[in-house]
């Protein structure tokens, strides 16, 4: 699939509680490459959907879909016991985020590829530009690193999105961990072994989320979040995420003192890793503080 590849995800059904996670998990799966973008049909141009996600516990929900499947006859993804076989992949509740874009991918994959085989033309319908949801791949496609230092499209694209996360930690394995947990959504990771050195970094780049370990060689986690709090601009725009072993009620209040934004303990729930992520894009707290206003 090629890096600029997008796809409208129509959602239909779902509680409350569900919808808030999909909104966190499709936030994060619009930085993918191929990426997915919740379809809208007040803001998106093109008026249509490309893949179909549907709440086969609900009932009206499959009626729904059944009625538009019935002009669009575009792919789908289930989620829960659908009461038929419908021809579709079927997730079982509760969502998981992982799961869930793999069966997307792989369900626009197996369509694009059923599409190209049909076409004579070999125009493809499913497909949108990265950057402009609701653009055609025809009109996005190309602008590849050309001879004579043009920008690689990943590294443009990184930069692009803005978005910059520091892990502070002094385990290989949990710093490898966040590195591939991190890298599907094209943010710019910088890592940090020591207190010290998280310092450093913070005081001369400006971060998105810092995940902060509170066991470090020299000044420890909670030190080093009061020091990145001082900075008046990271109060507004940096998150500082505690990633650690230490579970306890009083572990947890000395992260709020040190005015951490979440706690999170190891071993990581990858879930709820997702909707922390998520809950810090400048994207999402822009929705936050529109809300909080109306």
């Amino acid at each position: 699939m090629n890096l600029n590849e997008q796809y409208l995800v129509d959602v239909i059904g779902f509680n409350p509680v569900e919808r808030s996670m999909l909104a966190s998990i499709f936030a994060l799966a619009s930085r993918r490459d191929p990426g997915f973008v919740q379809y809208d049909p007040a803001t998106t141009a093109s008026g249509t959907a490309d893949i179909y996600l549907v709440d086969a516990d609900n009932t009206e929900a499959l009626n729904e879909f059944r009625m538009l499947s019935k002009r669009s006859n575009l792919p789908a993804v289930m989620v829960g016991a659908a009461p038929e076989d419908l021809g579709f992949p079927v997730l079982a509740r509760p969502l998981q985020w992982a799961r869930l874009l793999q069966a997307l991918e792989d369900t626009v994959a197996s369509a694009a590829g059923t599409a190209a085989r049909k076409d004579d033309e070999g125009t493809l319908p499913l497909g949108r530009s990265a950057t402009t949801p609701g653009t055609s791949r025809s009109q996005t496609s190309g602008g590849s690193t050309a001879a004579g230092g043009a920008e690689d499209p990943a590294a443009a694209k990184k930069r692009a999105l803005g978005d910059t996360v520091l892990v502070v930690d002094d385990n290989a394995t949990v710093r490898m961990f966040m590195k591939a947990k991190l890298a599907p959504f094209n943010f710019e990771v910088d890592f940090a072994e020591t207190g010290e050195e998280a310092v450093g970094l913070t005081g001369s780049r400006e971060y998105t989320c810092v995940f902060l370990d509170v066991v470090l060689p020299g000044i420890d986690g909670y030190q080093v979040c009061k020091l990145i709090k001082a900075n008046k601009q990271a109060i507004k725009k940096t998150a500082v995420v505690m990633l650690t072993s230490r579970s306890s009620p009083f572990d947890k209040l000395r992260g709020s003192l040190a005015g951490c934004d979440e706690y999170l303990t190891k071993p990581l729930d990858e879930d709820r890793l997702l909707e922390v992520i998520a809950k810090f894009l400048p994207s999402s707290r822009k929705r936050e503080r529109s809300r909080s206003k109306q």
